[in-house]
C-alpha cells in the first residue's frame, strides 16, 4: 500500500529515505510511521483508546494494539530489510519527533548479537550510514552486558540518542530461582533498578524484532511494564500459531508478503531440486537421505563456481555460499556431523568446513557456534555446511545461503515456510540476472511433487521454480576459469582472491623474465606503465611507451621502488639492468595491446538548462490554515484568554509569489531564466488550495507552509529537467587501457578444446573452453555459438591480434527499456589497416530494437575513437554487424568489413577533434 503524504511530511521523510537508500516497502513503512506520529499523541500515559481510534480512522484494518500502549506492526517478508527499517524509524523519531530513548528487543541470543553489530558504527551493515546527525554523534549503544557500567553517565547524556538492545530473557518479569532478573535489581548510580529507570522515561520507544515471539503471557507482561510511548513491531510472520491454526495480529498496519517481495525482485527465487527420473522404490530412508545430502553438496560445488565466475566477470566481491542441512533431532545432527567429517564423504574435503547448531551446545561451545554462524558470510570463515535442528527459525540475516537439504520429516507447507526464509536474502542487494546467483535451491527428491503442488495452490504466496538434475550433471565438477591476458601471464601478474575452485589459464609461452629480481623489476615497470594509462597527454597511444623520454621516466620510477632479493646460494648477487627490463616490458605491452581509449563527451560553450512542462500531482497537499488566535494562560490562576491576530496585508501579495519565492531558493532554479515557467507551475497550486479553502485561508497556508510546498513542487520538477550546450567536445581520459581478466565457468574434467575443430553438440558449445590461438591476447576463450568460433578462426588468421572483451573493458552504454545498460562487443581485432569491433548476430535479429540500440552506441563510440586516433596518428575504428549465415571460414576480415561495416552519420557541425 502507499499513502499520500502531506508536503511537510514528505519533506521530513524524503531525506532519510534517500540517505538510507530505502526500498519501496521500507519507504512506505516510514511514511506510515510519519503519518501515525502526526495523528496520535506521543506522550507518556496517553490514552491507547484515543490512539487506536485515530489510527483506525485512516488504517481501518488496525483494530487493536494487543498491548497496554500504542503498538503497530509492520509485516515485511524475510529479506526485504527489517533491521535497516529499524534504523530508518529511529532516525525519523530522533530527527523529527525529538525522541532520544529507544529500546530494541531481540528474541534470542543470535539476533541479539546481530543487532548489536548492526547498530555499532564502522561495521559492515551499520544501519545509520548516511544519517548526518549520527555521523557526528552516533547514538550510545547500551546492552544487556554494559548497562550497569553505563548507568553512571546517563544523566550527562540527556540530549544524546540512546539505543538499549536487550534479549527478551534479560527483562522477563518472571522470578527465576527465587531472584529477580538483574535488570530489576537496584542500580547504585541510578538509585533505582535500571528497568524502572527505563519505564520512567517520558520518550521511550520500543522496537520489537521478530515480534511474533513476544506474544506469550510472560513476554507481554514484561513489555507492558516498560510503559513506552510507542511500540514498533517487525516480523515476517504476523500471526500466532495455535492448535486451531494461525491467529493473525490485529495491529498490522503494513503488510508486504513474500509473494510481493519475490515479484519485485528483492529476494532470491526459491527452487525445489530433484534428480531426473528419481524413483525411491527399493531405496531405504537412509539411502534417500544420503543421496539428498550428497546431491546437495554436488549442487553446492557448482553454485560456488558460478558465484565466483559472476564476481570476477563483474568486478564484485566473491561470495562464499554454504549449505543448510535440517536434521530431525540432536542425535541425528550428530550422526550427520560424523558422516560429513569422515574421509569417506567427498574425500574428507568438508572435514573442517561443517558446524552443528542445536540446543545441545552450551557455554563456550555455544558462544563459538554462534560466532561461527555470525561470521559465515565472511570469505575467510571456512564453514560451508551448517547442520541445524530447530534454532534458526528467524533473525539469521545471511545472504550466502544457496542450498537447503531438509532431512526432517515435515509436510510440504512446513518445508516451504521454514526452509526458504533462511536463504532468501541476496548477496549483492539486488538480483544479478544470472539464475545461479539469484536462486535458492531446496533439495527434496522425495517431496518434490508434494512441494510443487503446495506452492501452486491458489492461496500460496509463492511459485517455486523446478530444477531437475541429470546423473551426468550431478557427477560433473565445475571450476571458475580465470584467464589473465597473455601479457599479464608472461609478466607473472596473477588474479587476486584465488580459491580452491579457481583454475588460472596461463600463457602458453614461458615467463618473459626468469629470475626473481628481473620479475620484480618487470612488475614494477608494468605498474608504472598502467599509471600512464590516465596520462594521454604523455602517452596518447601505446607505441609512445617506446619514446626515450617516457622510458627514462619509467626507469626512474622502477629504480626508486626496486629492492633486490638476497644473493643466491653461491653468494652471487646478480646485477639487474633496469633500463633493459623497462624496454622489454614496454615492447611486450606495445605488442600485446590494442589501443582502446577511454572517451568522455562533455558540453562546451554556454550551457542552457530548464524544465519541460508537466502537470503537477497535488493530491497529497491538504494543508489546513493556522488559527488566527493566540492562547494566553496565566501562570498563577491558570486563567485562559484568546487574542485575535490582525489579518495582515495579504491583499498586496500575489498568491503565486509565495511559491515562486520558495522555489528560487534552490540552486538549480533561476528567476531570470525561469520566471514564466515558475508562475505557470505556481498557478495550479494556488487553484488547488482554493478548491477547498477560501482565498484568505489559501493565502494563510501558502504563507505558513511556503518552504514545504516549494520542496514538494521542486521534487517533481527534477523529473523534467533538461540540459543542452552550444556544442559538445570529446575528451579522452585514457590513451589505452590494459585488458581485464576474463572469467568462465567450466567443467573441471573437460580439457581445453582446439578452436579450429567444431564440436559435435553445437547447441551446448557455451560449456566448452577453447584454446590453440596464435594471435589472441588471451590464452583461452569461450564462445556462445559456433558462429563465434568460426569468426575466431577468421580473425586469428587475418588479424595481427584480437580478443573477446571482458565486461567493463569499453564502458559503452546504450539506452534500452528506459535504462542505461553496458554494451560488451563480441570481438575486437586489429590488422595493418584498422581496428574492428565485430558483432555477429542471428540473421533474423539484425533489426531487433535492442540490437539497433547497441549498434548505434557502438558506432558512435567508434566514430569518436577514430577521430582521436586520426589526431595522434593511430588506426581508425570500424564497426561490423555481421549476420550469422555470412560467417564462413573462407571469408576474410576485409571482406566482412566491406559488406557489413556500419558507419556513423555525422550531424552537421559535430566535433571531430577529441582532446
Amino acid at each position: 500500500m502507499s499513502i499520500q503524504l502531506p508536503g511537510h511530511l514528505y519533506a521530513q521523510v524524503n531525506p532519510i529515505a534517500s540517505r538510507l537508500s530505502l526500498r519501496p516497502p521500507q519507504r512506505e513503512s516510514l511514511e506510515i510511521l510519519a503519518r501515525v506520529c502526526e495523528i496520535i499523541a506521543l506522550e507518556k500515559g496517553a490514552d491507547p483508546g484515543e490512539a487506536i481510534a485515530a489510527i483506525k480512522s485512516e488504517f481501518e484494518w488496525v483494530t487493536h494494539f494487543e498491548r497496554e500502549f500504542p503498538s503497530i506492526c509492520f509485516a515485511l517478508a524475510t529479506g526485504v530489510g527489517k533491521t535497516r527499517l529499524m534504523g530508518a524509524f529511529i532516525s525519523y523519531l530522533y530527527r523529527v519527533e525529538q525522541v532520544r530513548n529507544f529500546f530494541v528487543l531481540a528474541p534470542n541470543l543470535t539476533i541479539y548479537k546481530k543487532l548489536i553489530a548492526d547498530f555499532t558504527p564502522n561495521t559492515p551493515k551499520y544501519v545509520f550510514r548516511g544519517i548526518a546527525e549520527f555521523a557526528v554523534e552516533p547514538p550510545v549503544i547500551i546492552t544487556g552486558e554494559t548497562y550497569e557500567q553505563q548507568a553512571a553517565t546517563l544523566f550527562d547524556q540527556r540530549d544524546h540518542g540512546k539505543i538499549n538492545i536487550f534479549n527478551i530473557s534479560k527483562i522477563n518479569s518472571e522470578v527465576r530461582g527465587g531472584r529477580r532478573p538483574r535488570i530489576k535489581r537496584m542500580a547504585e548510580y541510578l538509585g533505582q533498578p535500571y528497568f524502572e529507570y527505563l519505564a520512567g522515561l517520558d520518550d521511550l520507544v520500543l522496537l520489537m524484532d521478530e515480534s511474533h515471539r513476544y506474544r506469550a503471557s510472560a513476554g507481554v507482561r514484561a513489555i507492558n511494564e516498560l510503559k513506552p510511548i510507542l511500540g514498533l513491531e517487525l516480523t515476517a510472520t504476523p500471526f500466532v500459531e495455535t492448535s486451531k491454526g494461525p491467529i493473525p495480529f490485529k495491529n498490522v498496519i503494513y503488510d508486504y508478503p513474500l509473494g510481493r517481495a519475490m515479484a519485485d525482485g528483492f529476494v532470491k527465487e526459491p527452487a525445489v531440486v530433484t534428480r531426473k527420473d528419481f524413483n525411491p522404490s527399493g531405496m531405504s530412508a537412509g539411502e534417500i537421505e544420503r543421496m539428498k545430502l550428497e546431491d546437495g553438496i554436488r549442487l553446492h560445488e557448482t553454485v560456488k563456481v558460478e558465484l565466483e565466475t559472476y564476481a570476477r566477470q563483474t568486478d564484485k566481491s566473491i561470495v562464499k555460499p554454504f549449505v543448510l542441512v535440517i536434521a530431525r533431532d540432536t542425535t541425528h545432527a550428530g550422526e550427520l556431523l560424523s558422516l560429513i567429517e569422515s574421509d569417506t564423504f567427498f574425500e574428507g574435503r568438508y572435514k573442517d568446513r561443517v558446524i552443528q547448531v542445536d540446543s545441545s551446545m552450551t557455554g563456550a561451545k555455544e558462544d563459538e557456534m554462534i560466532q561461527r554462524l555470525l561470521d559465515v558470510e565472511s570469505p575467510d570463515e571456512p564453514t560451508e555446511i551448517v547442520i541445524h535442528v530447530n534454532m534458526l527459525k528467524e533473525g539469521w540475516d545471511v545472504t550466502n545461503l544457496y542450498t537447503i537439504v531438509p532431512l526432517r520429516a515435515a509436510n510440504a507447507r512446513t518445508l516451504i515456510e521454514q526452509s526458504i526464509g533462511r536463504g532468501l536474502r541476496l548477496p549483492y542487494g539486488k538480483r544479478a540476472g544470472v539464475s545461479a546467483v539469484d536462486r535458492l535451491n531446496i533439495v527434496a527428491h522425495d517431496k518434490f511433487q508434494e512441494i510443487i503442488d503446495e506452492a501452486n495452490k491458489p492461496e500460496s504466496a509463492i511459485r517455486l521454480q523446478q530444477v531437475i538434475l541429470s546423473e551426468d550433471q550431478l557427477k560433473q565438477r565445475t571450476v571458475t576459469v580465470v584467464a589473465p591476458s597473455q601479457l599479464a601471464s608472461s609478466l607473472g601478474v596473477q588474479p587476486a582472491h584465488q580459491t580452491s575452485s579457481t583454475l588460472v589459464a596461463s600463457a602458453s609461452s614461458k615467463p618473459a623474465f626468469e629470475n626473481d629480481n628481473e620479475q620484480q623489476a618487470a612488475k614494477f615497470a608494468y605498474e608504472a606503465i598502467r599509471r600512464l594509462e590516465s596520462r594521454p597527454d604523455v602517452v596518447p597511444r601505446v607505441t609512445r611507451l617506446q619514446d626515450s623520454q617516457v622510458q627514462a621516466e619509467l626507469v626512474k620510477q622502477v629504480t626508486e621502488q626496486f629492492r633486490p632479493f638476497q644473493p643466491d646460494l653461491l653468494g652471487i648477487e646478480r646485477e639487474v639492468d633496469i633500463a633493459a627490463i623497462v624496454a622489454k616490458t614496454a615492447a611486450m605491452v606495445v605488442d600485446q595491446t590494442i589501443d582502446i581509449p577511454r572517451i568522455l563527451v562533455v558540453p562546451t560553450g554556454e550551457v542552457h538548462c530548464g524544465y519541460k512542462p508537466f502537470a503537477l500531482k497535488l493530491d497529497a497537499l491538504r494543508y489546513q490554515p493556522p488559527s488566527d488566535e493566540l492562547w494566553v494562560q496565566h501562570l498563577r490562576t491558570n486563567a485562559r484568554e484568546a487574542i485575535a491576530l490582525g489579518k495582515g496585508n495579504d491583499a498586496e501579495a500575489r498568491s503565486e509569489d509565495y511559491i515562486v519565492a520558495g522555489l528560487i531558493d534552490f540552486d538549480d532554479v533561476s528567476y531570470d531564466d525561469h520566471a514564466d515557467y515558475l508562475y505557470d507551475l505556481a498557478s495550479p497550486v494556488v487553484e488547488h488550495f482554493r478548491s477547498y479553502l477560501s482565498d484568505e485561508d489559501a493565502n494563510k497556508v501558502l504563507r505558513c507552509f511556503q518552504k514545504q510546498i516549494a520542496q514538494f513542487v521542486h521534487a517533481q520538477m527534477q523529473e523534467h529537467y533538461w540540459e543542452e550546450a552550444a556544442g559538445y567536445e570529446v575528451r579522452v581520459s585514457r590513451g589505452f587501457t590494459a585488458l581485464k581478466p576474463s572469467a568462465y565457468t567450466a567443467s573441471a574434467d573437460e580439457s581445453v578444446r582446439d578452436f579450429m575443430e567444431s564440436v559435435p553438440d553445437k547447441a551446448n558449445i557455451a560449456k566448452y573452453v577453447f584454446g590453440g590461438f596464435e594471435r589472441c591476447l588471451y590464452p583461452v576463450q569461450k564462445f556462445q555459438s559456433d558462429t563465434e568460433r568460426k569468426l575466431a578462426v577468421i580473425v586469428d588468421r587475418e588479424s595481427r591480434k584480437w580478443f573477446r572483451p571482458a565486461k567493463g573493458q569499453f564502458q559503452i552504454y546504450y539506452l534500452f527499456g528506459g535504462n542505461h545498460q553496458e554494451y560488451q562487443p563480441d570481438f575486437v581485432a586489429e590488422d595493418d589497416r584498422a581496428i574492428y569491433m565485430i558483432e555477429p548476430k542471428a540473421a533474423n535479429a539484425m533489426n531487433d530494437p535492442e540490437v539497433i540500440a547497441k549498434r548505434d552506441a557502438a558506432v558512435e563510440w567508434c566514430a569518436y575513437a577514430s577521430d582521436y586516433a586520426r589526431s595522434i596518428g593511430g588506426k581508425p575504428w570500424r564497426y561490423l554487424l555481421v549476420p550469422h549465415d555470412a560467417v564462413t571460414t573462407n571469408k576474410t576480415l576485409e571482406g566482412l568489413a566491406r559488406s557489413f561495416e556500419v558507419q556513423a552519420v555525422r550531424a552537421e557541425g559535430a566535433s571531430e577533434a577529441p582532446s
